[in-house]
């Protein structure tokens, strides 16, 4: 059997906190030193990052390399680090994760015993993630937000695509495909989207999870959806095989809303069906909140439920709805959404 030999590669703009923890853990790793590196790719940070990664060289035993550019976005990085990398396999993580000690050899398992060409793995959260933070992996996890898109074992509603929080491709295929666009939003699914049509052999590893903090606020967070509805009319424009129905409830959702309660403030049927509809949505969100207790076993992510869930589908859903107005009705260029401070 051979043996791979992996890059881990991270993009980062001014995320030392984030890059020393993720180098904490990863410094756990259960697996062969000299079969992994692990490769940061700013894109030109101000902050303290260069001096992070120069104290976890003399700390840690794994190989660190440190490459930069100036502020080309996190495709352009994760390019970067393909083209400075040694390996046999490219792994991509996210600055915002941490990961269990197993994840790699999990990875390389799989790998093996399947053939694969690549892979992308599940997201989930640390048991000493703050409230909010669970409340947004329920949301950002459950079958009923998301349609199990996001990569959990059994029925999904669409085809699921690697994202770059915790993916990866051979050399070979890079070779083949070539490295991340230029779009800011959605590029990790365009690229996806690249390696399943080239006919490589794409798998699951459903026991390889990062842990995820995503975005640690509110605000943050609704744009961050809003941005994902953006780009998935985006990518639409550049292969309409990359829409699928799922990827359009939430705005029909956030449209039929929106035209029932404008209709209820003067017809009474569209009152009735206005308020029917709040009813369902309450029955809805009970039962996520019930689901999350168990899930936790604590009571107070359940409770931001009630604003995390709405904020996903009608944040998704406006930035659709904008988006496919300007680019498919009105046939304007490409819009981004919002983008200061932004870096995946």
């Amino acid at each position: 059997m051979k043996y791979y030999k992996y890059s881990i590669i991270i993009p980062s703009y001014n995320r030392a906190d984030e890059i020393k923890e993720l180098l904490q853990s990863l410094a756990g790793l259960e697996f062969p030193l000299e079969r992994f590196e692990i490769i940061i790719a700013d894109d030109g940070s101000t902050d303290n990052t260069p001096q992070i990664v120069e104290q976890a060289r003399h700390q840690y035993p794994f190989d660190l390399k440190y490459f930069t550019q100036s502020n080309q976005g996190p495709g352009a990085a994760r390019n970067l680090g393909m083209q400075k990398a040694e390996g046999d396999f490219f792994v991509f993580v996210d600055s915002d994760v941490t990961v269990p000690a197993t994840w790699l050899a999990n990875i390389d398992k799989a790998l093996h015993r399947e053939m694969a060409d690549a892979f992308g793995g599940p997201d989930t959260y640390r048991k000493d993630f703050p409230a909010l933070l669970k409340a947004i992996n329920y949301s950002m996890t459950s079958f009923l937000t998301t349609g199990g898109l996001r990569g959990k074992k059994g029925k999904k509603l669409a085809k699921f695509y690697p994202r770059s929080f915790n993916m990866g491709l051979s050399r070979e295929l890079w070779q083949k495909i070539g490295g991340f666009s230029s779009l800011r939003h959605g590029q990790d699914i365009e690229f996806s989207n690249r390696i399943i049509n080239s006919g490589a052999r794409v798998i699951f590893v459903h026991d390889a999870p990062v842990y995820h903090k995503r975005r640690t606020s509110l605000r943050r967070f609704f744009k961050q959806v809003f941005n994902w509805g953006v780009a998935r009319v985006n990518l639409y424009k550049m292969d309409r095989r990359m829409l699928e129905l799922v990827h359009v409830l939430p705005a029909i959702a956030t449209l039929i809303v929106i035209l029932i309660a404008l209709l209820a403030v003067f017809w009474q049927p569209a009152k009735v069906v206005f308020l029917a509809g709040l009813a369902l949505g309450a029955l809805l969100l009970l039962i996520s909140i019930i689901d999350a207790v168990f899930m936790y076993k604590e009571l107070k992510p359940a409770l931001y439920l009630p604003v995390v869930i709405p904020f996903q589908i009608f944040g998704y859903g406006l930035g659709f709805i904008y988006n496919f107005i300007r680019r498919v009705l009105l046939k304007k260029g490409a819009k981004v959404g919002f983008q200061k401070n932004y870096y995946k």
